[in-house]
């Protein structure tokens, strides 16, 4: 007995000279702690891997199936899906953050929107600005008030016309007067008007035309107007006249008419408001006053 145990010792001995002593190497692996992706360096498993023979060649091999099998096992396979997905956390949140600018820029309003709501904006409140100083504007309508009219001359003579028909000729020069007045408080006015129409009945004796003028905020003045007709022939039209010598020694009844346009640039040429003022007057002509006599009108018109 003790034979066989020194033989088998003896076998040992000799098969532990005999053969080489083995390299011992590490196979580092990261850990499965490891976390947002980084590699760690200080913490690893170190796996001794002796190779059997001794020889570079089969260690490198076996080292190559050692690392080989070990991915293959089901505990390694877990930690690579475990290490890839803790590698690749960075990745999946870049591709969540992009995600989430693209889903933001999606959603968010371009720039040419910002810029056509600002011109809308702009051009409503423009618009509403506009209508509110229209609105403002038109009740202040300037004010007329006619004040007289003076004869220079009405003579009735004797003629023919262009064509040579005989008939009566009237020739008429006066001056009418009344006073413009301005009630706008932000705003001037530029005031021209139709022609003044002298006539009787429907027959025109003389015409006129008020000259242009600005006129101020709250301001007023008094406007002239002559107005006249030479050598008008009548056609009959004045057969119940009485005259002597060219004069007319009966009243004779007129008409006046005309009308006053007035225009505000509130805002420019943009807001403008245009007033009309029509006016007509009742005259009676009364031979036996001195010509040139300012002839009252202020309750013989009427302004619209």
């Amino acid at each position: 007995m003790s034979m066989h145990a020194n033989t088998t010792d003896s076998e040992v001995t000799s098969l532990t000279a005999s053969s080489p002593r083995r390299a011992v190497y590490y196979v580092q692996s990261p850990s499965r702690d490891s976390h947002d992706g980084e590699k760690t360096t200080n913490s690893f498993h170190s796996t001794p891997v002796l190779s059997p023979n001794g020889s570079p060649g089969r260690q490198s091999r076996n080292s190559s199936s050692t690392r080989y099998s070990g991915s293959l096992r089901p505990g390694s396979r877990k930690g690579s899906q475990h290490q890839h997905h803790r590698k690749g956390d960075k990745g999946f949140d870049a591709i969540e953050e992009e995600g989430l600018y693209d889903e933001d820029r999606r959603n968010s309003i371009p720039r040419r929107c910002y810029f056509l709501a600002f011109v809308v904006g702009f051009f409503l409140l423009f618009t509403f600005f506009a209508l509110v100083l229209w609105g403002a504007a038109r009740p202040q309508k300037p004010v007329i008030t006619m004040r007289s009219i003076a004869f220079d001359q009405f003579v009735v003579n004797a003629g023919a016309d262009a064509s040579g028909v005989a008939t009566e000729m009237v020739t008429l020069n006066a001056t009418v007067k009344f006073n413009f007045r301005n009630r706008g408080t932000f705003f001037g006015v530029h005031v021209s008007s139709t022609l003044l129409d002298l006539a009787y009945t429907e027959l025109t004796l003389a015409t006129g035309t008020i000259k242009k003028f600005y006129q101020s905020r709250k301001g007023h003045r008094t406007v002239s107007v002559n107005v006249q007709g030479v050598r008008v022939p009548l056609y009959g039209g004045g057969v119940n006249w009485s005259s002597e010598n060219g004069k007319l020694t009966a009243p004779v009844p007129l008409n006046l008419n005309f009308t006053v346009k007035a225009k505000a640039y509130v805002l420019g040429k943009l807001v403008k408001p245009k007033f009309y003022k029509r006016v007509s007057c009742a005259i009676v002509y009364n031979p036996t006053k001195v010509v040139n006599t300012p002839i009252s009108l202020k309750n013989s018109c009427s302004v619209e």
